[in-house]
């Protein structure tokens, strides 16, 4: 009886002793968090995206907290009303940034790039994209296996079986950029979102030259430069054989929409201008009149035409 009493004290005195020492232990070591951080998590989306380029929503209310200019951090999902909120509870000047969305740069369906081979690897953009081309001839298009549609948590991108394409829903694109990084060819790019998600880009990334596009994609582009001609914006320049439209500088006239010969200057929700009627040519200047010929009388004298000729 007096081992099983004293075997009892002895635990009990030792589980004493033990949460003292883990006690002061807590009160060295402990890390006094900002009671911010909280508030500040409880107003961005809680997507966990990284769109941010931090971890998760806590990690970027951590930065938003502890830095005194905020300038550089912008929640994509939440865009500039959720950064508003925050900058105003926080007293801080608020990030401004346009609203982008997701833009698969790529116009080579089905019917616009045949097939040359059959791909029977694992179903991934980055597998295939580290063995081999592809199933066509073109090095740079889309490959259609859904790397992009695996990473986008909402559910704004998709393959459409139809073209082998990938699309995104511009409606619930919150340009995190997730599939941008998931793309292996580099495709994806986030441009500026219009008002009714209007847009027009080249749909082509390819970098061979012109008659090498034309055998592996009828719809690539060319670099022929006439859309940089027509630009008045200046928003069109050609280089390493591809044409790019700057969205920042793009004016939305759609005047190099039907300058494309190829059709890779793609239209987003937006009638293309109606094409101007060919000149039809000049007609021939009408040739004058000849001058009549003098009549000769029988003794050889001339008389001018309408006269009769004297006796």
């Amino acid at each position: 009886m007096e081992v099983l009493l004293f075997t009892i004290l002895t635990l009990c005195a030792l589980g004493i002793l033990a949460a003292v020492i883990l006690y002061f232990v807590a009160q060295k070591f402990k890390v006094v968090e900002d009671p911010r951080i909280d508030e500040v998590e409880k107003l961005l989306p809680g997507a966990n995206c990284g769109g941010c380029g931090f971890a998760g929503c806590r990690g970027m209310a951590d930065a938003l907290v502890g830095r005194d200019d905020i300038s550089a951090l912008f929640c994509p999902v939440g865009g500039g009303s959720c950064m508003k909120a925050i900058a105003d509870y926080l007293g801080k000047a608020a990030p401004e940034k346009e609203a982008q969305v997701a833009t698969v740069r790529c116009g080579g369906t089905c019917e616009k790039r045949p097939r040359t081979n059959r791909y029977d690897g694992a179903a991934s953009c980055a597998v295939a994209s580290s063995l081999y081309v592809g199933e066509t001839a073109c090095a740079f298009g889309c490959l259609g296996y859904g790397d992009c549609v695996a990473v986008c948590a909402f559910d704004a991108i998709r393959v459409n079986p139809a073209t082998g394409l990938a699309e995104v829903d511009a409606d619930k694109c919150t340009a995190c950029g997730a599939c941008v990084k998931a793309c292996p060819r580099g495709i994806i790019e986030l441009r500026k979102k219009w008002p009714k998600n209007r847009a027009v880009y080249v749909g082509c990334v390819s970098r061979d030259k012109g008659a090498v596009v034309m055998k592996a994609c009828k719809a690539g582009c060319i670099a022929c430069g006439k859309c940089a001609k027509v630009c008045p914006f200046g928003a069109i320049t050609v280089e390493n054989n591809l044409a790019y439209i700057d969205p920042l500088k793009c004016k939305l006239c759609r005047k190099c929409v039907n300058e494309c010969p190829t059709g890779a200057i793609k239209l987003e929700n937006m009638e293309p201008l109606p094409r101007e009627p060919k000149a039809a040519p000049a007609a021939a200047a009408a040739k004058p009149a000849p001058a009549p010929k003098p009549q000769t009388t029988p003794a050889g004298t001339s008389a001018a035409a309408g006269e009769e000729p004297k006796a």
